[in-house]
């Protein structure tokens, strides 16, 4: 993540060492804009605009991190101080590599170019103007400039990228993340001891038995009773490969001192001046050494985990500036003082949205507490607080107080006064996001306008958000079924998963009912503790669009204490107080019972009320001698049609009197306390456990695994489908029997389904979608049977089939994939204890896909 400046007259060779050295897309070359500006690549009038679209080219690259050459004469000052200016306003390093060639050599070069009619003398003149730059060039602001001189050892050269200094994006930890010390050795011994590390005699380094590496938020100097102790310690670490120690600002100053540079000795200075001063010469180069290579902070575990003195806003992570640097020593500050003549902080962490952890120290508060997805460790162990620790990845925070008080603070230890972690805004959800996820990787973007219609149904029909932690996410159907008379048939979703190289999948019964999610808990004071909930209620029970399934609050709490006694077994055997459930809730009727009165039974009692009268009719006609034949035979058709269209939506009906008739059929554990990676279980894990349940209101999951290399296992599958279909049965779910977690389809503009509810599962009615495929292995693919899907197509869809076999499905599929990568986001965020409002971002985000596109202005 760097600028390279080219330089050298015409005819050095730039560009051939460009091609040489360097991908086409990492070049940007003063030609190429002119030519982009004028058509003519030589057009010198065309000059200034062209350098404003360089400018702009390269600024766009490197904001977003990208390698970028410019391949310009550049011999000019003013021309190299635009680039660097540029540069460092993005907060990137810039190095030049000069090409020094001979006078002769670049005009004879130019003179064989038909596009170079300029005369020798502008390569003189060039040339000079080297000459002239190449005394100071160093002095320019380029990190290095590396000079090649003469055509051979510019042919021999070569060019290597090396990391930069902050990025450890390779270690992956686990980490120990220790707070500020300030010269506290004593407590800071005892951390490690509590933390399991074993100190070496003398206190000159300290290891751990399980291989964890400690990381230091700096600050290990000044203020308390054995600044060298602690450098000794830490420093022995480092060495070692123990440890790794981002620079604090009392370091900064403190070697500023040692190097006889001028500074206010106050805030604790003297006192390590001091102490130093009684250690060996040797010891103090040594430290000073240690402290003058300190850096400004590490990026940890593939960028997951960013530890700075101060804290570091997401645009500055793994960036490399004087501005960088200040940041992460100092914070940002007003340009106020409070009332203890101290600068007043701004609160970034407070508006911090990005999706590494940032741990930090720097202001002293009295508990370490998480703040978005930020970690404050100073909690004064030197003014009498306690000294921290957070271990990583467990998020395990772990504290020994300090022995006494080492040194008055000038102000009194506060809390950060930021926003609560368990507090939603307005400001999350609202306009166009882009949400990261891990599973299946990048970011899933949410268009402003679909953001809107969530926003609205959010706010007027959604259960208490703190129980709202995953929506769960569409389903395709398998590719059209080549069987005649069929839409959808098992044999092209076992066909899709062996494509995939899946050697096993599940076949799931697909309970008639409707999606829900069970967040339940032991008691009430569990939920309070790992929810915030405070109102006395223990769990709930939504719909798939994040609703509550019953408008009365005795039955919906009564479900819900129902299925915390079902499930008590389950969570015993767990060990967590907590469970949240995949189900689905039986029968239809008693979420949809309005809209199977409105919707299907009015259609169904349309048609057998019309359709005999017509068939009557038609049947006198062709008495009486008309060529009626057809539409007769058509009208029957369409009779049975009626019937068989009733009897399917008949079927998900049963009468329902508040809880009695109510069953909940639950399929998957999709979080629970200590086992991060329950959603992601393989799925005989989850049905053995669920298959435990002993109660009335539990409703077992049927299921076969398929072996797909076994015409015979996948021909006994396919009986089975058929048997659960012909009696009345929805169809089956298709899943592959371990869970990897599916990547995503692709990113970019959502694309909602489109319509109203439309089936028994509540979800949208099939799309009408792009004919391009995903390509990506979906989670699950739902196998419906040829009478079910008269509730989704209509009474007369087996009369238009021919029609019907041309749906494309790219749409659900990449929906699907989307929703799918999110619901894993959030339940990973809640696995991971984050605040409540960067678990419901991607729940969020998950309606908002599934929602119909309005204006944001309404």
């Amino acid at each position: 993540m760097s600028l390279v400046v080219l330089v050298g007259v015409s005819g050095s060779g730039k560009s051939t060492f460009a091609r040489t050295h360097f991908a086409p897309t990492q070049v940007i070359s003063s030609d190429f804009c002119r030519g982009l500006v004028a058509d003519d690549e030589n057009d010198q009038a065309a000059t200034p605009d062209a350098f404003d679209v360089l400018h702009y080219i390269v600024r766009t690259r490197l904001k977003r991190g990208l390698l970028t050459v410019v391949d310009a004469t550049n011999v000019q000052w003013e021309a190299r101080r635009q680039l660097i200016d540029l540069a460092k306003s993005q907060d990137v390093l810039v190095d030049a590599i000069v090409l020094d060639v001979p006078e002769e050599v670049a005009v004879e070069r130019n003179e064989t170019r038909p596009d170079r009619d300029f005369g020798a003398h502008v390569v003189r003149r060039q040339r000079k103007e080297l000459k002239r730059s190449l005394g100071k060039i160093s002095r320019d602001g380029f990190r290095r400039v590396h000079v090649l001189r003469g055509v051979e050892e510019i042919e021999a050269a070569t060019v290597v990228t090396e990391k930069a200094w902050t990025d450890r994006r390779e270690l992956t930890g686990p980490f120990d993340i220790i707070g500020d010390v300030h010269g506290c050795r004593a407590e800071l011994e005892a951390l490690l001891r509590e933390l399991g590390w074993e100190i070496e005699p003398g206190g000159v380094g300290a290891s751990h038995p399980e291989g964890r590496t400690a990381v230091f938020v700096g600050d290990l100097v000044d203020r308390g009773p054995d600044t060298p102790g602690v450098l000794r310690l830490v420093m022995g670490m480092v060495a070692a490969g123990t440890a790794l120690c981002v620079s604090g600002n009392h370091e900064q100053k403190l070697a500023r001192a040692l190097n006889g540079r001028k500074v206010r000795v106050a805030h604790g200075l003297q006192e390590s001046l001091d102490q130093l001063a009684a250690e060996p010469e040797e010891f103090r180069t040594a430290a000073l050494a240690f402290m003058d290579g300190l850096i400004s902070h590490y990026q940890l575990d593939g960028g997951r985990l960013v530890v700075a003195h101060a804290g570091l806003k997401e645009a500055y992570h793994g960036r490399a500036s004087g501005r960088v640097r200040s940041f992460a020593l100092y914070g940002d500050t007003t340009g106020e003082t409070d009332e203890y003549g101290l600068p007043v902080r701004y609160p970034w962490a407070r508006e911090y949205r990005g999706r590494a952890m940032v741990v930090y120290g720097h202001t002293p508060v009295p508990e370490a507490e998480w703040i978005n997805n930020t970690i404050c460790l100073d909690t004064g162990v030197v003014f009498g607080g306690k000294l921290t620790a957070l271990r990583y990845p467990s998020r395990e925070i772990v504290s020994v107080p300090a022995e006494r008080v080492w040194y008055e603070p000038a102000r009194p230890l506060t809390a950060p006064g930021y926003r609560d972690p368990g507090m939603l805004s307005i400001a999350d959800v609202q306009g166009t996001k882009h949400i990261e996820v891990r599973h299946g990787g990048g970011r899933i973007k949410v268009r402003e306008e679909n953001a809107a219609a969530a926003l609205e149904i959010m706010s007027r029909f959604a259960v208490d958000p703190r129980w709202l932690v995953y929506l769960p996410p569409t389903m395709a159907p398998p590719e059209t079924s080549r069987l005649d008379g069929y839409l959808e048939h098992p044999a092209e979703a076992f066909d899709e998963f062996a494509a995939a190289g899946a050697g096993r999948v599940v076949c799931e019964e697909k309970h008639m009912g409707s999606r829900a999610v069970a967040v339940l808990t032991r008691d009430a004071t569990a939920a309070e503790a790992r929810f915030g909930v405070e109102d006395g209620s223990a769990g709930a029970v939504y719909t798939r669009t994040g609703r509550p399934f019953f408008d009365d609050p005795a039955v919906a709490g009564g479900l819900v204490d129902r299925l915390r006694q079902a499930c008590a077994p389950l969570m015993d055997e767990l060990g967590s107080d907590w469970l949240v459930l995949d189900c689905e809730l039986l029968p239809w009727s008693a979420k949809a019972e309005g809209l199977i009165r409105s919707q299907y039974a009015s259609v169904g009692a349309a048609a057998r009320t019309a359709l005999p009268e017509a068939i009557a009719a038609l049947e006198a006609a062709a008495g009486r001698g008309l060529g009626v034949g057809g539409l007769l035979d058509h009208a029957r058709r369409r009779l049975d049609n009626a019937a068989r269209f009733r009897d399917a939506y008949a079927r998900y009906c049963w009468p329902v009197s508040g809880l009695d008739g109510l069953r909940v059929a639950p399929f998957q554990i999709l979080a629970c306390e200590g086992r991060a990676t329950a959603a992601t279980e393989p799925h005989p894990w989850h049905l053995d456990l669920l298959s435990r349940l002993d109660d009335p209101l539990i409703a077992p999951t049927r299921h076969v695994y398929v072996d797909l290399d076994s015409a015979e296992s996948r021909r006994a599958a396919t009986d089975w489908w058929s048997e659960l279909t012909a009696g009345g049965g929805e169809g089956m779910v298709v899943k592959p029997v371990t869970m990897a977690a599916a990547p995503q389809g692709r990113t970019g503009e959502s694309v909602p389904d489109g319509g109203p509810e439309g089936g028994p599962e509540g979800g949208a009615r099939e799309p009408r979608a792009e004919k391009a495929r995903t390509g990506r292995v979906q989670p699950g693919i739902k196998v419906r049977g040829r009478e079910y899907l008269r509730i989704i197509y209509g009474p007369d869809y087996t009369e238009s089939l021919d029609v019907l076999r041309n749906r494309f499905l790219g749409r659900k599929r990449s929906l699907a994939l989307r929703e799918h990568a999110l619901g894993l986001e959030a339940l990973s965020r809640l696995a991971e204890g984050e605040p409540l409002w960067r678990v419901h971002e991607p729940v969020f985000a998950v309606l908002a896909l599934e929602s119909e596109p309005v204006d944001p202005r309404l």
